[in-house]
């Protein structure tokens, strides 16, 4: 593993080599401080420009780049406020087809009110909002998701500065937690709908979405919904709060040439049609899979095992956009930015609710909180059960589990055990894994 997500600082992003041109190009605008940040939160946007195509998982399902879900989480003056500038620029096509789409609807709205009570009033006209507004109702979300489907499965999306303005698109916070689900995993609304105007109907929620808050209304907003699945859906980029160096951050200015250079990535996202294999970014995620796995037997943290499942497949998904960006071609800068995603957004989680994912704990401090810890590595080199058993016991974890985490280690050629002795010693293989920051 290339990165130690247990420390309070974030995994450092690598480099932006051949293939991620796009992404250098949009941070390109944005300050310093904001294009870590940042990253994770450009695959939302841009993976709703694709319509019509679909890409084959490990597992062999087929998955549209539909259902992506991020949230960015930075104090009250954290510069979070650069993400919506930089979705409208991204966007710009949406906002000139949704006001197409607004006339449309103005003029029927007018024909309307034109013709008395015993006439025949218009047909509404078929109408899809491809960037709809953030504060749009619930009706309106699945109003629109019945256009967006019967228009050719258009994906919308969705910006919102405020994580409670979700609450509004979903009907209230008690259907959060359903509909995100829903999205996320491209499944219909889950119900017949109707409207003012008696249609019904029960889409296909292809919606991708963007948030923005600060770290305690993100912990309020999530508290009830950490083990049901909708967490782990969310991706999270988290920017811990910076030191007061009195500076204020420059952005750049978005100039025709910008744009012009964007439109050309753009359009490789909106011809993409059909059903794509990517072999090299599926035998990546085989392998981050595999890290996982070792993540959290070295951690026996089962929360952070059953979240990193789905932050592989946001990360894929990312991974499937980039590979469309730069051509329908695959680098290896590709998949380390893939990689670092996959931790990006482990690390942002344990970062926000480390406490909240061990105890039903109503707020800390940033500086109480801890995300998973390595227990392997706070052990001596040769240690016995005993010295395990009270480790587990100081981090809150039951002394009961200590001979079942002794086996997955051994399994994974972590530690050898002596039967003579009683004493367990830590591989070779391990203590250089560990000494160059891989395990």
């Amino acid at each position: 593993m290339k990165y130690d997500i247990t420390k309070k600082s974030a995994p450092a992003m690598p480099t932006l080599g051949k293939g991620t041109e796009c992404v250098r190009l949009l941070l390109s605008q944005t300050s310093k401080d904001m294009h870590e940040p940042l990253v994770p939160m450009l695959f939302p946007i841009l993976g709703a420009h694709i319509s019509g195509s679909e890409f084959q998982y490990p597992d062999l399902s087929w998955k549209e780049p539909c259902g992506q879900m991020a949230n960015l989480v930075a104090e009250s003056g954290g510069n979070k406020g650069q993400l919506s500038t930089l979705v409208e620029a991204i966007c710009r096509d949406f906002r000139k087809h949704d006001e197409e789409e607004l006339k449309k609807l103005v003029e029927w709205q007018k024909q309307m009110k034109t013709k008395s009570a015993n006439k025949e009033k218009p047909a509404r006209p078929d109408v899809a909002f491809w960037f709809p507004p953030s504060d749009v109702t619930s009706a309106a979300f699945l109003q629109n998701a019945m256009a967006c489907e019967s228009l050719g499965a258009r994906t919308q999306y969705l910006n919102m500065p405020e994580v409670e303005m979700a609450d509004r698109m979903c009907g209230g916070h008690k259907q959060i937690s359903q509909m995100l689900r829903n999205i996320y995993d491209r499944q219909r609304a889950g119900a017949l709908r109707a409207t003012a105007d008696g249609i019904t109907g029960n889409p296909v929620l292809r919606a991708n979405l963007t948030i923005s808050s600060t770290p305690f209304a993100t912990r309020r907003f999530y508290k009830n919904d950490l083990f049901n699945g909708t967490f782990g859906r969310m991706v999270f980029s988290y920017k811990p709060r910076t030191s007061r160096d009195g500076r204020i951050p420059r952005q750049g200015k978005y100039s025709d040439e910008f744009y012009k250079k964007l439109d050309e990535y753009l359009v490789k996202l909106d011809i993409c049609k059909g059903r794509h294999i990517i072999a090299p970014l599926n035998k990546l995620t085989d392998t981050l899979a595999a890290d996982m796995a070792t993540l959290a037997d070295l951690t026996d943290d089962d929360v952070l095992w059953d979240a990193s499942k789905r932050s592989l497949v946001s990360a894929w998904k990312a991974g499937c956009i980039l590979w469309v960006l730069n051509g329908q071609t695959w680098t290896r800068a590709m998949a380390e930015l893939v990689e670092w995603l996959v931790y990006r957004d482990i690390w942002s989680k344990m970062q926000i609710f480390a406490d909240l994912l061990s105890k039903d704990a109503e707020s800390v401090s940033e500086a109480q909180r801890s995300g998973p810890k390595n227990m392997l590595e706070s052990l001596p080199d040769t240690f016995n059960i005993a010295q395990l058993e009270a480790l587990r016991v100081e981090l809150g974890k039951d002394k009961n589990g200590t001979k079942d985490q002794l086996y997955h280690w051994g399994v994974r050629g972590f530690i050898t055990h002596d039967p003579a002795t009683g004493l367990y010693t830590k591989t070779d293989e391990y203590l250089k894994g560990d000494d160059n920051g891989k395990v």
